[in-house]
This record gives structure tokens, sequence and C-alpha cells, in this order.
């Protein structure tokens, strides 16, 4: 018997773990301590041979103030276990081991692999430690992930959190557990911690409230999840007009998108990935063939300009759209804007509160995560950038730029529309 006894809610947790588990506990309610006794529990029942596991914090300082000495604790009474200080290492006797790391030295990952690994405190942490360097050291031996943490706004946590709860992946879980439903922390210290805590400080730290660490989000979180469990009958929509925003990206990170709307409802985007522009011009030409929009815009800022100039090549009709020009609307109450792409996020955001979303998990991230702020010569509306974005560790909003730039322009359809292509209400799923 491993000492520190689980409670209630970690009890729960165990019996429901998946292959990737998305904890997201409120402050001082055991995650650590959970954790590692997961890691010492699985490391201790291996068959595998030469088992390796991992517990990974922001920092490596961090991991030794944190995991080092609760490990020691749990397996201190177990025979054949033998601790290396200067690694921070667990040597079990049948040849597993259990070391501790820190997402600040990502170098430190590489060339291992992982039957178990733990990822404490996943909203400081840049997403490719979890991309590039995690996941695939879980690969070869199938091993699993437990991710754990308190929110801190928009970022890989809560990006995995919501794919944990889309209930589209059969090996993901995730949960949230807050001070009031653990028993963890004695109702009278809640009482006296909420009176001293700020409302945020109190949402963010004891309610797990993933959107009250980012006041000046331009897009609310519960706002875009309500907007994807809306279901808008067909009729609503079958009459407005068709509309796509193309969102152009070549290699690296960034995607190119098309997305879809009609009245107030979006349907599913299609995303590629390291396309040539000649190329996704042609599929953009496909799309449009299949879809017959009364109107397409696409980004033509940078690289985007040669999109737009093939399909009008290929004879079809598209709007160019620079995210830094002029407002549409200006002169008519488009001066209150810094550039179009924040004039077009405005009206996207208004949207939402009423429109109805595809269930894309990386969407619900995408929307919530840039921020607004008033901070030009002008004193005008301006929107996080996308390089401002990936300096704080966050993707490129790709989904969300294509679905703002359908608001680029007043769009009417000429005529009544007997319903939506039958293409569209089969739209192919984001991937």
């Amino acid at each position: 018997m491993l000492p520190y006894p689980l409670r209630v809610h970690q009890k729960d947790a165990l019996a429901n773990l998946a292959r990737f588990s998305v904890l997201v506990w409120h402050r001082r309610g055991g995650k650590t301590v959970f954790a590692v006794k997961r890691l010492a529990s699985a490391a201790l029942k291996t068959q595998l041979s030469a088992g390796r596991f991992g517990y990974i914090a922001p920092l490596y300082r961090q991991a030794k103030a944190v995991a080092w000495d609760y490990l020691k604790a749990i397996l201190r009474d177990v025979p054949g276990v033998t601790f290396n200080e200067s690694e921070l290492q667990a040597e079990l006797g049948n040849g597993a081991t259990i070391r501790l790391f820190g997402a600040d030295n990502p170098d430190s990952l590489r060339g291992l692999y992982f039957d178990g690994v733990v990822l404490d405190e996943v909203a400081q942490m840049r997403p490719q430690v979890w991309g590039e360097i995690v996941r695939p050291a879980l690969a070869d031996r199938e091993g699993w992930a437990l991710f754990i943490g308190t929110p801190k706004g928009t970022n890989l946590f809560s990006e995995l959190f919501y794919r944990s709860t889309s209930g589209s992946e059969s090996d993901w879980y995730g949960e949230i557990r807050r001070a009031t439903d653990t028993g963890a922390i004695s109702p009278e210290e809640l009482d006296r911690a909420k009176r001293e805590m700020t409302p945020s400080q109190w949402a963010q730290e004891m309610e797990c409230d993933f959107s009250a660490a980012v006041e000046n989000a331009l897009v609310d979180l519960n706002t875009v999840l309500e907007a994807q469990r809306r279901q808008l009958p067909p009729e609503e929509h079958a009459q407005e007009a068709v509309v796509l925003g193309v969102d152009v990206a070549r290699y690296g990170d960034d995607r190119s998108v098309v997305a879809v709307r009609q009245g107030r409802r979006c349907f599913p985007f299609r995303v590629w990935r390291g396309l040539d522009l000649m190329t996704l011009a042609g599929n953009v030409a496909r799309v449009m063939d299949e879809l017959k929009p009364h109107a397409t815009f696409v980004d033509q800022t940078g690289i985007g300009s040669g999109v737009v100039d093939r399909l009008r090549q290929l004879g079809r009709r598209v709007v160019g759209v620079e995210f830094g020009g002029t407002p549409y609307s200006e002169g008519v109450g488009g001066a209150q804007f810094l550039n179009r792409r924040a004039e077009m996020w405005w009206a996207m955001a208004e949207w939402v509160k009423t429109g109805q979303l595809p269930a894309t998990p990386e969407l619900i991230g995408e929307l919530t995560a840039p921020t607004y702020s008033f901070g030009n010569a002008a004193g005008r509306l301006q929107l996080e950038s996308k390089e401002d974005m990936k300096k704080r560790g966050l993707p490129s909003p790709d989904l969300a730029d294509a679905l703002a730039l359908t608001f680029a322009e007043p769009v009417h359809a000429p005529g009544l529309r007997r319903g939506p292509p039958v293409s569209i209400r089969a739209f192919g799923a984001s991937r």
C-alpha cells in the first residue's frame, strides 16, 4: 500500500482515466500527489521491459521543488528502489524508472521514450513541448499522458481540455473539479479565501474558470461554448447567402482554411497544411464549384495575393481582403477600428452570440485567445496580431480568421433559395 490515501474525487478520476486524461482541478486540490502516485503505481506494475515514466513541470527547479519529495515519500518503503538525486530519478527493482524534467529545457526530453508521463501546470508550457516532443515519445510503446493544472486563460491546457471533453475521441477523458466540489479545503477556509481574493482570482484558482483571466478577450468563452451547443433549424438559414472565407498559409505550423457560413450557421471547416499556392487555389476553386457561394473573401495579405490572382485566372469571382487595410465601414462607424481585421472580428464576435458553430475543439481556443486594446495613437480598437499570439505560445487562429473573413462585407442572396446545397449539409469535417 503506497502512502497518501486517495480522496473521493481522486478515486473517481482514477476510475475514469483514459490513455490521455486532462484533470482541471482547483488550487490545492491534490493534483500533484495524485499524479505522482499514478506514475509510481504504473511503474511498479508495468510488464514492459525498461519501463520509462516521466513527470514534467514548466521549470526544472519547479519539478524538484514540487514533486521530488512526494516521489521519494511514496516509494520510500518499496524494496529495491534507489534514488538518484543528481538526475531526479527513481530506479525500481523491476527495471522501470521515473524521472523528473522541466519544460524549460525541452532538449532534455528529445530522443527519449515514455510509457507514461505527467505534464503538470500545462497552462505554463509552450504547445511545442507536447506536440513536437512528448507526444512522439509515447508513440512506439503506446504510452499514456496525464495533464493536470489550474486554468490560466486560453493556451495549450485549455485546448487539450476542450479536446478531451468534445466526445469525439474515445481515448481522451477530461474533468473539472472546483473547490466547492472536492472537500479538500474546509468551507470556513474557502469563505475566508473568497473574501480575500479578487473575483477573477477566485474564479480562476478555485472555480476553474478558463475565461476568468482573459478580461480583454474579444470573444467570451461561454458564448463560444453556447454557440457550439446551439442547433438552429435548417429553414432559418435556407434563404440566406452562402459566404466563404479563405485564410491563406503556406508551410510551417499555419493552416489554409475555408470557412463556410450561411446566415447564423457556420459549417465545418476545410483545412489544408503545406500546400503550394497553386494547389490551394485549385482546392478553393473546387469548393466554390461545389457550394456555389454568393461571395468568397480571400485573405490577400502577403502570399494570399497569389491565391486571389490564380482564382481570378480560373474564372472565379473572389474579393481580396487586406487584414491591415482600411475598415470597410470607414466613415460610417468604421473609425472605431484600427484595421479591417479588427472590424471583421468585431462583427464575428457579435454574430457568435446568436450563431451556430461546428463542434471543432481547436476553434474554442482560437476564438477566445486573441485580446484587444486601444493602445494606438488613433485610440481605435486593435486586435492582437498572430505574431504576438505566437510569442505567448499560442497557435495561429487560422480557423477563426477564416470565419472572420465571411464578415468582410455585407452579402445578400439575390432572391429566395429553396435550401442550402446538399453538399453544404454534408460538408467535410475539419482535419
